[in-house]
C-alpha cells in the first residue's frame, strides 16, 4: 500500500511538471548607452523623437529602433511575426518632449494611435509615425503638426509602403 501511495505522489508531481512553464512577462526597457538602433547601428541617444523596441520571444534583449517608423516597417516586413513577438513598445509622445521622450512612457504598439505624415521628422530624417496612448492626444498633435491619425494596422501598412495622406490634416 505504501508503494502505491509513493507512486501516486511521484505521478502527481510529474503531472504538475507537465503544465505550462512559468513564462516571464515581457516588459519594456529603458534604453541605455549601449542601446543601438537595429537599422542605423547608431546609439539611440543620438536621435530625437519617439523610439521603438521589439522583444522576440525567447530573447532577453530587445531590438531597438531609433524611430517608430523603422520599428513599424520592421514589424510590417514580418521579419519577426506578431506571434513571435513577446512585446512591441513605442514611446507615448504625450509624455516628455520631442528631444527626450519621457522615461517610462512605453506603451504597447498595437494599442497606440499614430500621427503619420506630419511635419515632424524621425530620428534618422524623413517622416515619423508619432505614437500616442490616447486618440485625442494624437488628434491634438495633428492639429499642430499636420498629418492624420491612424491605428496600428494602418500605421504599419502606410509607413512601410511610404504612402502619403489624401489631404493634409486628415484624421
Amino acid at each position: 500500500m505504501t508503494a502505491k501511495i509513493i507512486l501516486m505522489i511521484v505521478a502527481l508531481s510529474l503531472l504538475g511538471a507537465c503544465g505550462p512553464q512559468d513564462q516571464q512577462i515581457a516588459r519594456p526597457r529603458e534604453p541605455d548607452a549601449s542601446s543601438i538602433g537595429f537599422f542605423c547601428r547608431m546609439g539611440l541617444a543620438e536621435h530625437t523623437g519617439p523610439k521603438g523596441q521589439i522583444l522576440p520571444k525567447g530573447w532577453t534583449d530587445p531590438l531597438w529602433f531609433s524611430s517608430v517608423r523603422d520599428a513599424l516597417t520592421y514589424a510590417e516586413m514580418e521579419v519577426v511575426s506578431e506571434r513571435e513577438m513577446a512585446g512591441f513598445w513605442v514611446n507615448d509622445m504625450a509624455q516628455g518632449t520631442w528631444e527626450r521622450p519621457a522615461a517610462g512612457s512605453w506603451i504597447a504598439a498595437q494599442g497606440a494611435w499614430y500621427a503619420i505624415d506630419s511635419r515632424k521628422a524621425s530620428g534618422m530624417g524623413g517622416t515619423e509615425a508619432v505614437p500616442f496612448a490616447a486618440k485625442s492626444a494624437a488628434e491634438e498633435f495633428v492639429k499642430a503638426n499636420g498629418g492624420r491619425v491612424v491605428d496600428y494596422v494602418e500605421a504599419k501598412r502606410s509607413v512601410a509602403a511610404g504612402t502619403a495622406p489624401a489631404s493634409a490634416g486628415e484624421t
